[in-house]
């Protein structure tokens, strides 16, 4: 859709459809409630604003239902098929790679009580393997702080692909 599209939703489908790019409640009603927007960058510059005021429990709620990298997501929803295509290159990952990230899946969410959370698009599965395993050396400050950097990527990156400019 266009930005003014995106403008002239109603409130629940703007709402819904902001959800899918980070499931903050907090976080959406401000991208919704600062509707208009002159263009998609305005847009993203106040998405990437709000999502500066993140907080560990916003990271959790976000968490909750997000699919484990290299699992097979299912669903039909908008969030399910977005996560399908930014763990596309999860398809082609070697078997030994595959097994590691699964085994680095289960010791991250013993370590820190949530799913690993990364950006997936634009990574291959060796990347994501390499820094899974170097975040698992990170302090629970330290790893809270750059899964919502990872978070706040996610759903810039998902705002640009649903928001256009014309």
């Amino acid at each position: 859709m266009n930005i003014d599209d995106f403008d002239a939703l109603d409130t629940e489908a703007a709402r819904a459809g902001v959800a899918v790019w980070a499931a903050i409640p907090s976080w959406v009603d401000a991208v919704v409630d600062g509707r208009p927007y002159r263009d998609v960058d305005e847009l993203a510059t106040a998405a990437a604003s709000a999502a500066r005021d993140w907080t560990r429990a916003d990271l959790d709620a976000a968490l909750a239902h997000h699919p484990r990298i290299g699992a097979r997501v299912t669903g039909a929803d908008a969030g399910a098929a977005a996560s399908r295509r930014e763990q596309a290159s999860m398809t082609d990952a070697a078997d030994d790679v595959a097994a590691r990230i699964a085994d680095g899946n289960a010791a991250y969410e013993a370590r820190f009580g949530r799913v690993f959370l990364i950006r997936a698009a634009g990574r291959s599965p060796e990347e994501m393997l390499a820094e899974l395993e170097r975040r698992l050396a990170n302090d629970d400050e330290t790893e809270a702080r750059e899964a919502l950097s990872q978070l706040a990527e996610i759903a810039l990156l998902r705002l640009r692909a649903t928001v256009t400019q014309g």
